[in-house]
């Protein structure tokens, strides 16, 4: 087939005051037309920076093209005036961004957004602009579009706000679309609707796609051919197939190692070297949990409706579900960083509702959080030793400086960093390494009970491996029991004992987690796992990333009246009273 972009050695630096980064060294591959290209890698591979470059969207200083072209339709990019880039970005190249919400404007109606690129690059008038700009909501999945055209970014969920960037990357009918990252924060489910519409938009237009992911399920399902990179390099080029059946080079087969598969049997746990429980009864009680937001106008979110569950000592116990299912406000609220509408927490049988505001300080040290996003949840301001020292002080864990340091080196050395990190700053380390540092601040009171809210949501597959390890070697050595919040299912089974299933503000399934993965028994969890992308294209039930769920009901599990009954020994599911 004839190559729609092809680009040649391409090399690109940043420039500071006293060094050179080279992002990308001689980085080739060339696109089909009507083909779809993985480029998949590590952060920092140079992934985005080769994406953008095509697009010509780095400012130069402090990027500089050292060498190479990229030809698209046999014409040098390179070679385009600023006025000839804008023409041909839009028209002839769609870009669909990681963030959606940084993309677009917020003070501009949606409809007026897509209609922007139809009036300048195809010279629509303001009626039939309008016109397609409806169309293309209609064809990316969004119900209503006639209404939503009028309505702000913020009016948006995650999943409908991506489906907007990809109605005006696609409102031009480019020939080319180049697609970064763009299911990343999103949900299993909202990713399958997602890939499913750039797929059938794509069957419909023709249009070529450049697909740049870090998660290889995805890559199995949607790419015909896929580009590998590694510190600024393509280590391996090949069909799908070829990749996924027989890689090559080392850094592609420790990516696919280090992914998760459904279809794995979960290693046996080894009994916890600590165990703090004196008796039988578990060490976290919820019961009857309640947590309403009034947002005026009689309008009640019921972010967390009625849901009940125990965790024994030692114990990971799983939550998983999609975006506003209320995973994160139950790890709030039962930290009483949110004050429940009603129920009650018992931990080691206290109950915490009733706790003073000293009584709970003094609590807080059995009970900690690791938090989703390391970058926000670090002081910016603040060295990594006092970033830690500063937990270790509000507890007085430590009687002199000296014990300090110590501690702060030891906490540092147990997450696998060292003691010359202390003295660094956030911004001078790694997303996963960020993260180690979230983990030793939240070790440093020596806590009982963690709630791991989506630790790894922002991390390369590799480094959530390394970090689950971590969790779980610390649980090992230090008797520790973990609320594992988390969108990844793959991940969620290898790393919890139990696992339950929140829709809606309820708990719809709790069950051990192998026989939940194994034998799913509510409609809810089974489209959350057929929604998981499979790590192999040789897996056709996967590849069309089917739609699961209808966004225009608004309760289609009937969830709203529900009974909970044990239909198995340890086998909870909810049943719509219907």
């Amino acid at each position: 087939m004839t190559s729609i972009l092809e680009v040649k050695q391409l090399s690109v630096s940043f420039y500071s005051r006293d060094k050179e980064v080279e992002a990308v060294r001689n980085v080739s591959f060339s696109v089909r037309e009507g083909e779809t290209l993985g480029i998949v890698g590590e952060s920092g591979s140079g992934k985005s920076v080769t994406a953008r470059t095509i697009m010509r969207l780095l400012p130069s200083p402090p990027s500089m093209v050292k060498g190479g072209e990229v030809l698209f339709q046999g014409k040098n990019l390179a070679d385009k005036s600023d006025s000839e880039m804008e023409e041909i970005r839009g028209r002839d190249i769609g870009m669909i961004f990681q963030d959606p919400m940084s993309s677009l404007n917020p003070t501009m109606r949606i409809g007026r957004q897509i209609e922007e690129s139809l009036i300048k690059h195809r010279k629509l008038g303001k009626q039939q602009a309008q016109k397609e700009a409806i169309q293309m909501l209609k064809l990316v999945g969004i119900p209503n579009a006639e209404a939503r055209y009028l309505q702000y970014p913020h009016e948006f969920s995650g999943g409908m706000r991506q489906r907007v960037m990809i109605a005006i990357a696609l409102a031009c009918r480019p020939s080319l679309l180049i697609a970064d990252e763009p299911t990343t924060s999103l949900d299993v489910t909202i990713q399958a609707q997602i890939l499913h519409q750039m797929k059938e938009i794509q069957r419909q237009l023709g249009t070529s796609i450049i697909l740049i992911t870090h998660d290889l399920g995805v890559v199995a399902g949607m790419c015909d051919r896929v580009v590998v990179m590694k510190d600024g390099e393509v280590v391996e080029t090949g069909t799908t197939e070829e990749i996924f059946s027989a890689p090559k080079h080392p850094y592609t087969v420790r990516l696919l190692n280090a992914l998760p598969r459904l279809d794995e049997k979960k290693k046996p746990k080894l009994a916890s070297a600590v165990s703090r429980s004196a008796d039988d009864r578990p060490l976290l009680e919820v019961r009857s949990l309640k947590q309403h937001f009034n947002l005026g106008k009689g309008q009640i979110i019921k972010a967390v409706n009625d849901i009940s569950f125990d965790i024994r000592a030692g114990e990971t116990l799983g939550v998983v579900g999609e975006s506003g299912c209320g995973k994160s406000t139950t790890g709030r609220t039962i930290l009483r960083l949110n004050e429940a509408t009603g129920g009650e927490v018992l931990f080691k049988g206290i109950p915490l509702n009733r706790l003073s505001r000293k009584e709970m300080k003094i609590m807080r040290r059995h009970m900690q959080m690791i938090f989703q996003d390391p970058y926000a949840s670090l002081n910016p301001r603040l060295r990594i030793a006092d970033i830690i020292g500063e937990a270790l002080d509000l507890h007085q864990m430590t009687s002199s400086k000296k014990e300090r340091q110590h501690r702060i080196e030891e906490l540092l050395e147990m997450v696998g960093l060292n003691a010359s990190h202390a003295m660094r700053y956030p911004h001078e380390f790694s997303g996963g390494q960020r993260q180690r540092v979230g983990i030793a601040r939240t070790l440093a009171v020596e806590p009982e009970f963690i709630v791991c809210d989506e630790p790894l949501s922002a991390l390369d597959v590799s480094i959530q491996a390394q970090i689950v390890k971590l969790l779980e070697e610390l649980q090992q050595r230090l008797g520790l029991t973990y609320l594992f919040i988390a969108h990844d299912l793959s991940m969620v089974k290898h790393i919890s004992d139990r696992v339950a299933v929140m829709y809606k503000g309820k708990i719809v399934e709790l069950a051990e987690s192998e026989e939940l993965y194994a034998n799913p028994l509510h409609a809810y969890t089974k489209s959350l796992l057929a929604a998981i992308p499979v790590p192999d294209p040789a897996v056709e039930s996967r590849k069309a990333f089917v739609p699961l769920i209808d966004s225009s009901i608004q309760d289609p599990y009937g969830l709203e009246r529900s009974r909970f009954v044990e239909v198995q020994p340890g086998h909870w599911l909810a049943v719509a009273d219907a």
